[in-house]
């Protein structure tokens, strides 16, 4: 991802309705995930000397359990010598020496991301059709369904867009049982899970590509649809190892998608300030949409 300055953004015109929203979970989430990523722990310290005067506080915690920004180390591709390399030909042992931050997303902390984004809410316009929707079933969204989205909610794309997409996973997750969400868990352990989400095609590939898109985002826990449906055009592949798009997973957008319903406006400015450590995988998205 090129660094940008305040010259090469894009003229916005967003910040009309003095609203602002946080599209993200505070952390990540108390019961765990999947893939044996854990709850975050705290843990209130006190001070020696301080003690009922001051306090510290001290945090444990997997940012992939939670909303997060899939920096440029955490998905590699395979090449045709069959190894594998992460953005830019970057290597495993890369990653793993401490004396090395190339690609670590502290990077993307010096200048942060600032953009337009769009929601395309296809929760909302399911169920207007009377189509069920289930975060976890392996639901594919067409890009035939984002086109007629945006065309019903008056969205025009503009180069350096940043893509939203709504597929249900929020809401699937907080009508679930403890017992179904730890089911779930272990159907991560045994690769049998799905979850619900864009298609892989060439079509997307070339629709992100050619309409500039320099982020995507979602609620689901992979942005594209699981069980991979066609391997040759697996998105992580296109946009994290290849050309170093970030992909944002798990975000909150119940509040946000109703924000929008109710301004009758689907697009808006956004801010992201990812964590500024120079080996990091993933971070918390600490992102606003502001209207």
């Amino acid at each position: 991802m090129a660094p940008m300055t305040f010259a090469d953004l894009p003229a916005f015109d967003e910040l009309k309705d003095k609203k602002c929203f946080w599209p993200s979970e505070p952390g990540s989430r108390e019961e765990g995930l999947g893939f044996s990523r854990n709850a975050a722990r705290h843990e209130i310290k006190t001070i020696p000397n301080y003690e009922g005067i001051a306090w510290d506080d001290e945090w444990h915690f997997n940012p992939q359990a939670g909303s997060q920004w899939d920096g440029f180390r955490h998905f590699s591709t395979l090449m045709p010598d069959g190894k594998r390399v992460f953005h830019g030909g970057t290597t495993s042992e890369e990653i793993l020496d401490p004396k090395s931050d190339r690609i670590g997303i502290g990077h993307w902390a010096q200048q942060g991301i600032a953009a337009r984004g769009f929601l395309i809410d296809f929760v909302s316009w399911a169920e207007e059709r009377g189509i069920a929707v289930d975060g976890l079933s392996g639901q594919m969204i067409s890009l035939d369904d984002v086109y007629e989205i945006a065309k019903e909610c008056n969205i025009t794309l503009k180069a350096g867009d940043m893509f939203f997409l709504r597929c249900g996973f929020t809401k699937t997750w907080e009508s679930m049982s403890m017992a179904q969400k730890l089911q779930y868990r272990q159907n991560t352990a045994d690769k049998k899970h799905a979850h619900s989400g864009l298609e892989q095609s060439e079509r997307v590939v070339r629709f992100l590509w050619d309409n500039h898109i320099v982020a995507v985002a979602g609620d689901g826990v992979s942005f594209e649809v699981r069980p991979n449906h066609d391997f040759e055009w697996d998105l992580h592949n296109f946009l994290l190892a290849g050309w170093g798009v970030p992909i944002g997973e798990m975000f909150n957008l119940e509040d946000l998608a109703a924000l929008c319903k109710r301004l009758g406006r689907w697009t808006f400015f956004v801010t992201s300030s990812p964590l500024n450590h120079p080996r990091g995988v993933a971070s918390p998205p600490n992102c606003m949409a502001l209207f």
